[in-house]
């Protein structure tokens, strides 16, 4: 796959995807929000801001106030590749994202999934 193709997709156009997935599991868009905030830094306002400005996913990393530091607790296998083994830093964030999302649909529990 192309990587370059994937990091230039907006953020905002798959976020929605991502509150589909869990309000179909009865999850919320507010723990998905908190999902965020806890992988980034960002909080409401700065989401937003990013969302609105259609940022793509190359920027809405690299300007993420802090990638949390528990992230390499993240562990397992989404879309077929193991997450803490993926060497392209920007695609392992998005990963990160991706796994955490798919733990809430599959009803974890948000303090677990925040590897609290």
């Amino acid at each position: 796959m192309n990587n370059t193709r994937v990091y230039k997709i907006s953020f905002a156009s798959v976020y929605p995807h991502y509150i589909q997935k869990a309000e179909k599991k009865s999850r919320t868009k507010q723990e998905v929000d908190e999902i965020i905030f806890w992988l980034t830094g960002y909080n409401e306002q700065s989401l937003q801001q990013h969302l609105d400005n259609k940022t793509d996913f190359e920027t809405f990393f690299a300007q993420a106030p802090q990638i949390n530091p528990n992230v390499s607790k993240i562990t397992g296998v989404i879309c077929g590749y193991r997450v803490e083994e993926i060497e392209d830093k920007l695609m392992q964030q998005i990963r990160y994202l991706d796994k955490l999302i798919d733990e809430l649909a599959k009803g974890k529990s948000i303090e677990k999934i925040l590897r609290k």
